[in-house]
C-alpha cells in the first residue's frame, strides 16, 4: 500500500471522532460526528463494532413508555411506516413483542491487546489505558501541571522518548518494550505502515480498525481531533491524531510479537471481520424502530401545544423589548417575563448576537473567541482601554502575585510544610466556603469595544445584518435588552458547560454589550435608515446578563448614559426581579432537594451541590417562527426559540433562512445530540460520575486517579438520582417558511442536508396558524403531517 492511500485512510478513521473541547472553552459536540452519512441504525452497527458502543435507549426503556401510553399504537405504526431498511419491523405488535424482549448485549470487535488479555491473564486493555493516559496528560498539558515534561512538536516524538524511559510495561511482563518503542520508524506514518503489515490487515480492514483503536483512547483521541478541528478552521493541520493511532499501534504490534503464537489464529480471522462490510442487523433496525416512535409520541405532544388558541394581540409598540438566547433555559425565564406586564414582549436569537468576536477581558491576555465553533472571529474587543489602563496593570501584578503564591502553596518542596504552618489560616475560608457564604463572581469587566473600531460603512452594515437576523426592523420598544447568558457554579469542572454554547464556553454578556453599543451609536443609525431600518431616537438598547443558575439578570445600563431612561430601567429591573422569582418557582419543581425559589439561589453557591442546574436537559425541538406562534405556551424549557418572520426575508432571498439553518440548528443539534449520547451510552460518550472526578491538564477530566480522558456530560446532568431527567430524543426542527426556499437551502448544503436525509434531526414546515404541515422524508422531498397527529 502506498502511503497516500494510507493517509487517506487513516484520516477517514480519525474523522469517525468527534472533537473534545478543552473545560475552560467547553462546547456542546455531536459525539455522532462521524456518523452523521449514515442512518441511526448503520451508525449502531458501526459503533457496535467499535466500542460496544449502543445508540439507543435499553428496550425495557421503550416498554415502560409503550405500556404507559407514552408511546401509543399510532406512534409505533407512522415508526414501522417510515422504517427504510429491508425486512424492518412491519406491524405494532412485531415491535411490541420487540420491546418485551432484551437486547443481546452489544461486544466490540476484539484487538490484539484484548487477545493477549485473554491468554496471558493480565489486562493489557487497562495496562494501555493507564500508560497512554498517564503520558497524555503530560504532554497535551495545558498549563495546569507546575512540572512540565519535555514537549516534541510532534506527539509520536514525545510518546517515544516517554516510552523509552517507562519500565512499567516490562514490570508487568511486556518484554524489552522500551527497546521495541526505541527501534520504531521515526515518521509515525512509517510505524503505521510497518505494524500493519506485521499485523497481517489488507486495506480494506484498515478504516474499521483504526476507528476501533482510536475509540478505545476515550478522550484523548477526540482532544487530539480537536486540535486538528482548530488547525483547519486556521488552513493548518496538526498531526496529533495520526500519532495517537500510532502508539496505540505500537503497543498492538509489541504485544502481538510476544503472543503470536497464542493468538495468531483467532487474530487471522479478525482482521476479516474487520475487512466486512458494516450493515445493521435486525436489532439495529427494530432500535432505530422504537427510537422514531417514541420521538413521534414527542412531536405529537408538541403539535397538540402548537394548536392551542392564539394570545390576544398586544399594544403596537412594547414598553420593553427583550432579545433572549435561543438556549432551551431562556424559555422557562421568557414565558415567566411575558406574564408580568402586557407590554412585554421577547424574542429568541443565538447568543452571540451575530458579534463574532475574539476579546480579551480586562486584565487578560487571552483571546476569548465568544462565538460558534463552526466560525472563526471576524472581530476583536477589549474591556481595556485608556481610561482603565492604570487598573488594568495594576490588577495584572495582582493576579501575578496570587499565581506566584499559588505555585508556592503546591510546589514539592513546600507543600507540606506549607499545610502544616498556614492550615489553621484556611480555616475560615473553608467555613465560609461550606456554608455557602462566599461571594458569588458576577460579570463586572469595563465596557467592552472594538480593537480596531471598524469604519462607519462596516459597523451600519454589521447592525443592518444582525437586525435583519432577528426580524427586529421595525416597532421597537423604548428599552430593547439583549440578553446574554451565563451560570454561576463552584467546584465545578465543566462550569463552563453552563454558559452559552453559541459563545465558545463563556457567557453572552460581551456579544451583548457590543450589540447594544452599536446599536446606540447615532451615527450607526443614521446609516440603517438609508437601509430601510428606522430606530426612534427614544430607543435605548441595553446590554444584560441572564444567569441560568440563580435566574438573576444584570443590567449593564452604565455602558451608554441616558437619564431620560433612569425610570423605564427601574420598571424593567422590577419587572426581572418577578421574573426571576416565577422561573425560580417553576425550576425548583424539577431539581433534586428545591421545594420552593428561595432554594434555586444557594445552589450556585454551594461547593458539594453536583447539579447547580439542569442545564439543557430537556432539549428536543428547534422552533425558528414569529413568537406569537409559541406566547403563552408551556413548553417546559424543551424548545430552543428562534424569532423569524420569513415574509420579511422572502425579498432579499431568504438569506436570514440559510443563516438559521445551517448555523443555530446544527448548534442546536450538537447540544441536543450531546445530551443523546450521553444518556444512551455514558460509558462512551459522558464523562462519569462527577465525584470521581479529576482534572487531567487543565482539558478535561478522568474518573478517578487516571486512565481515559472522559467526554461528554457527567451523569448528575441526565439523572436524578433516582430517573432520567433527560429524555433522549433527536432534535424536531419546526420552521415556519415556504417548503422550496428551505428545499433550495438543503440542496446547498450537503453537510446539513445529511443531518436531516439520516433523522439525526427531524424537519417540519409549519403553516400559516403555526401548526406542523409538512415532514420532510428526506432525499429533498416532502409528506403531508396527517391531521391524525393533531388534537
Amino acid at each position: 500500500m502506498d502511503m497516500s492511500t494510507l493517509k487517506t485512510i487513516t484520516d477517514a478513521a480519525g474523522r469517525q471522532i468527534p472533537p473534545l473541547w478543552p473545560l475552560a472553552s467547553s462546547v456542546a459536540v455531536n459525539p455522532f460526528l462521524g456518523q452523521t452519512g449514515e442512518s441511526l441504525a448503520g451508525a449502531g452497527a458501526r459503533l457496535a463494532r467499535a466500542g460496544g458502543v449502543p445508540v439507543t435507549m435499553t428496550r425495557a426503556w421503550y416498554a415502560e413508555r409503550i405500556s404507559t401510553g407514552l408511546i401509543t399504537d399510532q406512534d409505533l405504526a407512522r415508526a414501522a411506516a417510515r422504517s427504510r431498511h429491508a425486512g424492518g419491523p412491519a406491524t405494532v405488535a412485531a415491535l411490541k413483542s420487540a420491546a418485551s424482549l432484551p437486547r443481546p448485549v452489544l461486544q466490540a470487535a476484539p484487538t490484539v491487546a484484548g487477545l493477549a488479555s485473554g491468554v496471558s491473564g493480565l489486562d493489557w486493555t487497562a495496562i494501555i489505558e493507564d500508560r497512554f493516559g498517564l503520558w497524555a496528560g503530560s504532554y497535551f498539558d495545558a498549563g495546569q501541571a507546575l512540572w512540565h515534561a519535555p514537549q516534541d512538536k510532534r506527539a509520536w516524538s514525545a510518546f517515544r522518548k516517554h516510552a523509552t524511559h517507562d519500565v512499567t510495561p516490562e514490570i508487568m511482563g511486556l518484554a524489552g518494550f522500551a527497546a521495541f518503542v526505541a527501534d520504531a520508524p521515526d515518521s509515525a506514518v512509517e510505524a503505521i505502515d510497518r505494524a500493519i503489515r506485521r499485523l497481517g490487515l489488507g486495506p480494506d480492514a484498515l478504516e474499521a480498525y483504526f476507528h476501533r483503536l482510536l475509540l478505545s483512547l476515550g478522550g484523548w483521541s477526540q482532544f487530539a481531533r480537536y486540535r486538528l478541528w482548530q488547525a483547519e478552521l486556521g488552513g493548518e493541520t496538526d498531526t496529533a491524531l495520526i500519532d495517537c493511532l500510532a502508539i496505540r499501534l505500537l503497543w498492538e504490534e509489541a504485544l502481538y510479537c510476544q503472543y503470536e503464537a497464542k493468538i495468531a489464529s483467532r487474530w487471522a480471522d479478525l482482521c476479516q471481520s474487520y475487512a466486512a462490510p458494516v450493515a445493521p442487523d435486525a436489532d439495529d433496525i427494530i432500535d432505530e424502530a422504537l427510537q422514531e416512535a417514541a420521538e413521534h409520541a414527542a412531536q405529537r405532544l408538541l403539535a397538540a401545544r402548537l394548536s392551542g388558541p392564539v394570545p390576544a394581540a398586544q399594544p403596537d409598540r412594547p414598553q420593553l423589548q427583550a432579545a433572549f438566547c435561543i438556549d432551551v433555559r431562556s424559555e422557562v425565564f421568557r414565558r415567566a417575563l411575558e406574564t408580568v406586564d402586557p407590554s412585554i414582549r421577547t424574542f429568541g436569537f443565538a447568543g452571540f448576537f451575530g458579534m463574532s468576536a475574539s476579546h480579551s477581558r480586562f486584565a487578560s491576555d487571552v483571546a476569548e473567541h465568544r462565538l460558534p465553533v463552526l466560525l472563526n472571529a471576524s472581530l476583536s474587543s477589549s474591556a481595556t482601554g485608556p481610561e482603565t489602563a492604570t487598573a488594568d496593570t495594576t490588577a495584572r501584578y495582582t493576579a501575578r502575585a496570587k499565581r506566584a503564591w499559588g505555585r508556592f502553596r503546591l510546589a514539592a518542596v513546600s507543600s507540606f510544610a506549607f499545610v502544616e504552618a498556614m492550615g489553621p489560616v484556611y480555616g475560615g475560608k473553608l467555613v465560609r466556603d461550606a456554608l455557602g457564604c462566599h461571594p458569588v463572581a458576577a460579570a463586572r469587566d469595563p465596557k467592552p469595544h472594538f480593537t480596531p473600531e471598524p469604519d462607519i460603512a462596516t459597523r451600519t452594515g454589521m447592525a443592518e445584518t444582525v437586525l435583519r437576523a432577528m426580524s427586529l426592523t421595525q416597532g421597537f420598544a423604548r428599552v430593547v435588552l439583549l440578553t446574554g447568558h451565563g451560570a454561576t457554579a463552584v467546584n465545578n469542572p465543566h462550569a463552563s458547560g453552563l454558559h452559552c454554547g453559541a459563545c465558545g464556553g463563556y457567557s453572552g454578556e460581551v456579544n451583548a454589550r457590543l450589540l447594544a453599543s452599536l446599536l446606540n451609536d447615532m451615527e450607526v443609525r443614521q446609516g440603517l435608515v438609508e437601509r430601510g431600518i428606522n430606530i426612534p431616537d427614544d430607543t435605548l438598547f441595553v446590554g444584560a446578563l441572564h444567569d441560568t443558575t440563580t435566574d438573576a439578570v444584570t443590567l449593564f445600563g452604565g455602558d451608554t448614559s441616558s437619564p431620560a431612561h433612569s425610570g423605564d430601567l427601574t420598571s424593567v429591573r422590577n419587572w426581572l426581579a418577578r421574573a426571576g422569582q416565577a422561573a425560580r418557582a417553576e425550576r425548583a419543581l424539577r431539581l433534586p432537594r428545591a421545594k420552593t425559589a428561595a432554594d434555586i439561589q444557594g445552589r450556585s453557591r454551594n461547593w458539594a451541590e453536583v447539579r447547580p442546574e439542569w442545564g439543557l436537559a430537556g432539549c428536543r425541538a428547534f422552533v425558528a417562527a414569529p413568537r406569537s406562534r409559541t406566547t403563552g405556551r408551556n413548553l417546559e424549557s424543551t424548545a430552543f426559540l428562534h424569532d423569524y418572520d420569513w415574509r420579511r426575508d422572502a425579498e432579499n432571498g431568504f438569506p436570514v433562512l440559510e443563516l438559521i439553518i445551517t448555523a443555530p440548528v446544527v448548534v442546536a443539534s450538537w447540544i441536543s445530540l450531546q445530551y443523546y449520547g450521553s444518556t444512551v451510552a455514558p460509558e462512551t460518550f459522558g464523562a462519569g460520575n462527577k465525584l470521581l472526578h479529576n482534572v487531567v491538564g487543565g482539558i478535561g477530566v478522568t474518573e478517578g486517579n487516571g486512565g481515559l480522558l472522559r467526554s461528554g456530560l457527567p451523569w448528575q446532568s441526565v439523572h436524578d438520582g433516582d430517573r432520567y431527567i433527560h429524555e433522549p430524543l433527536r432534535l424536531s426542527v419546526y420552521i415556519e417558511a415556504p417548503r422550496k426556499a428551505v428545499t433550495d437551502i438543503l440542496q446547498r448544503h450537503e453537510e446539513v442536508r445529511a443531518l436531516f436525509d439520516n433523522r439525526w434531526l427531524h424537519l417540519f414546515t409549519l403553516n400559516d396558524q403555526g401548526k406542523p404541515g409538512w415532514r420532510y422524508a428526506g432525499n429533498l422531498a416532502w409528506e403531508p403531517e396527517p391531521e391524525s397527529v393533531m388534537p
